[in-house]
């Protein structure tokens, strides 16, 4: 409850800050299970746990969406449903591929944190939006997320690994490939949410899902061509166990809390929430491989928290402002 209060009070005692803080921490769980998904089902490629993870999605999405399709669907405009095609591109498909090739390459914890870079991304950007917090206010913030990508990046290339030098550099162009699709969907995914009133963040999720859905269909013919291995039905059934854990945890109720966040924040503090994923990601890394983190994990997971409060405390409104707040303000509800 401490950290809590300290957190609002340090952003003005909103509690709309806080909630969308919260939000933001809540879909880092459930995103964080993604990186493990490749892990547990190693006996598929990255494609097929793609189009298991997305048609499980969609498939939902439309049964959810189904009683309401035509009062949903009223609101939405043909370039709001160009913008799916490409933030389901960005954000789903294309981001899951190259992710879920990085952690089979290149593990977890490296690709974690790799994507943890993501609010120096999103925050650069969202520093010119109207209103944004001056970017050199959020300079700490941002050197000390690249402080700490550069940790795991000189851990990924330079330390010995179980894998040829080749294959780490293909791992963590992979990861960087990630963290490039993803930036473009956070900017993308958060000013259309601002700009669609007529449709919740949680239909715009749902509509989401539809479309990566038939994505992944159209994706099933390239992996029928490229399947060669024969699978026991073991395998199969923690394939579908993981296409359907990950499609509800992480594609519905994720997805539904990072929107419910993205309206809730600005976006120079939207991209800092990604961290909690990081966190999460690292935490299922640890546990997985029955270890202990490196001390350059240590150190980037270190530098990516006290950026995440850097960036914080730069989202701090002046103190005349907060005497004026309510006294019930600020705490959490």
């Amino acid at each position: 409850m401490a950290l809590a209060g300290s957190i609002a009070a340090g952003t003005g005692g909103s509690r709309s800050t806080w909630l969308g803080v919260l939000c933001g921490a809540g879909a880092g769980a459930f995103w964080g299970l993604v990186f493990l998904a490749p892990e547990l089902v190693r006996a598929f490629s990255p494609l097929e746990l793609t189009i298991g993870r997305y048609a499980c999605y969609g498939a939902m999405s439309a049964l959810l969406l189904a009683p309401r399709w035509k009062a949903v669907t009223a609101h939405m405009s043909r370039a709001a449903w160009i913008a799916l095609v490409w933030l389901a591109l960005a954000g789903n498909t294309v981001y899951f591929i190259l992710l879920a090739n990085a952690v089979h390459i290149g593990g977890i914890a490296m690709t974690s944190i790799i994507v943890g870079f993501l609010p120096v991304t999103v925050t650069v950007v969202g520093s010119r939006d109207h209103g944004a917090v001056p970017l050199a206010k959020l300079a700490p913030s941002l050197l000390l997320c690249a402080a700490g990508v550069l940790c795991i990046g000189w851990q990924a290339i330079a330390v010995p690994g179980e894998t040829s030098l080749a294959n780490r550099v293909i791992g963590l162009a992979c990861a960087f490939g990630a963290l490039a699709s993803w930036s473009a969907f956070a900017i993308g995914n958060s000013r259309w949410l601002a700009r669609l009133e007529a449709v919740s963040a949680h239909d715009w999720n749902l509509l989401l899902g539809v479309v990566t859905g038939l994505q992944s269909v159209l994706l099933i013919p390239i992996a029928l061509w490229q399947a060669d291995a024969a699978r026991t039905s073991s395998q199969w059934s923690s394939f579908l166990i993981v296409s359907l854990g990950v499609a509800v945890l992480a594609s519905i109720a994720g997805n539904a809390l990072w929107n419910r966040m993205s309206r809730l924040l600005p976006l120079t503090l939207v991209g800092q929430m990604i961290l909690f994923e990081t966190l999460f990601a690292l935490i299922y890394a640890l546990i997985w491989e029955h270890r202990l983190p490196t001390l350059f994990e240590v150190a980037a997971f270190v530098l990516l928290i006290t950026a995440v409060l850097s960036c914080l405390a730069a989202h701090r409104k002046p103190a005349a402002i907060d005497e004026l707040a309510p006294l019930g303000e600020g705490g959490a509800h």
